[in-house]
């Protein structure tokens, strides 16, 4: 069962470890959402983290757990910015070198923050993550590389798990959670211990509409790319999913839904205004998809997994009602 890829003791392990570096986020009622839908909603803020984004769970995990199985000389990552600054953020606190490999024009902000954390940058290809990778890839045949991949490490989505734990632990009456599903650590990992902690907890992933791959594949029941996967929230911007993650996901996963980019500039927009809260795009894409739920579920939760936004889409999502 892909339940069972992430052990009950592996999820303990990791909550004990990140105890050391991380705190707890907050779950805050979310009372604009609570209004909109009817339901108790409250908001996971995973941008309380040191890189204002649920990434350095999965990379302190997966980091450390390697370190302690041979000697690491570097650790690199492909990445359109988040989980590369969790990578660096990492490799910072656990005294590794680090490089990261990014998309042509990343996210500045994003881009910034890895620069600040002393990561090397390097630039590849086009708009998403398909040159960066295959770059990675090739400099990560050099002796002691470690290649931290988000989509593949096996170590990772017990990082991630520990969110569903402290959601449990948060509000234990929690009957379902919108994750944003990008290449999907995040939704295996919180998925595999919420229902390990509460076998009839629901989670629904959330895509974008223009970034479709792993939700075609969930409801295809095999690997389905696409050609393109063009859209604002570039922490979603997978097209080429993995057949085993596809596999954990349809048996973890209660259903998968899509956002428009329009509802995704709604969902930063109120949360900006009526929550105080700053979105990136898939920050927001779960609170986007609760937006639209019709589901009679009471007491939802919805990630928010991360504020670096770049300045023109706050912008653009502060100045225009959509």
């Amino acid at each position: 069962m892909a339940m069972s890829v992430l052990s009950p003791s592996t999820i303990r392990e990791a909550q004990a470890l990140l105890s050391r570096y991380l705190p707890v986020t907050r779950l805050v009622p979310a009372r604009s959402l609570s209004r909109l839908t009817g339901k108790n909603v409250s908001l996971k803020l995973e941008s309380d983290l040191p890189t204002g984004s649920f990434k350095p769970r999965g990379a302190l995990y997966a980091l450390t757990a390697n370190l302690a199985r041979r000697e690491i000389r570097e650790v690199i990552a492909s990445s359109t910015g988040n989980h590369g600054a969790a990578v660096a953020y990492a490799a910072r606190v656990l005294g590794v070198q680090a490089r990261i490999f990014l998309p042509a024009n990343p996210n500045p902000v994003k881009r910034t923050k890895i620069e600040e954390l002393g990561a090397k940058i390097a630039e590849a290809g086009g708009a998403d993550l398909t040159d960066a990778f295959q770059k990675a890839c090739e400099y990560s045949k050099n002796a002691g590389i470690y290649f931290l991949n988000d989509a593949t490490d096996p170590d990772l989505p017990a990082g991630p798990a520990t969110i569903a734990c402290e959601i449990l632990d948060q509000q234990p009456a929690t009957e379902v959670i919108y994750v944003p599903m990008g290449d999907t650590a995040l939704i295996r990992g919180v998925a595999a211990a919420a229902k390990q902690r509460s076998p009839n907890i629901r989670i629904i992933g959330v895509q974008a509409e223009r970034a479709p791959a792993y939700y075609l594949s969930w409801k295809q029941g095999k690997a389905v790319s696409t050609e393109t996967c063009d859209t604002i929230a570039d922490g979603l911007a997978t097209r080429t999913p993995e057949t085993e993650n596809v596999n954990q996901i349809r048996e973890l996963v209660d259903d998968v839904r899509l956002v428009s980019e329009k509802e995704m500039w709604a969902a930063i927009r109120d949360l900006l205004f009526e929550e105080h809260m700053v979105a990136e795009p898939a920050g927001a894409a779960a609170t986007a998809a609760l937006m639209q739920s019709k589901d009679s579920a009471r007491n939802v939760v919805a990630l928010v997994t991360g504020s670096n936004v770049a300045p023109d889409v706050l912008r653009t999502a502060a100045c225009h009602k959509f």
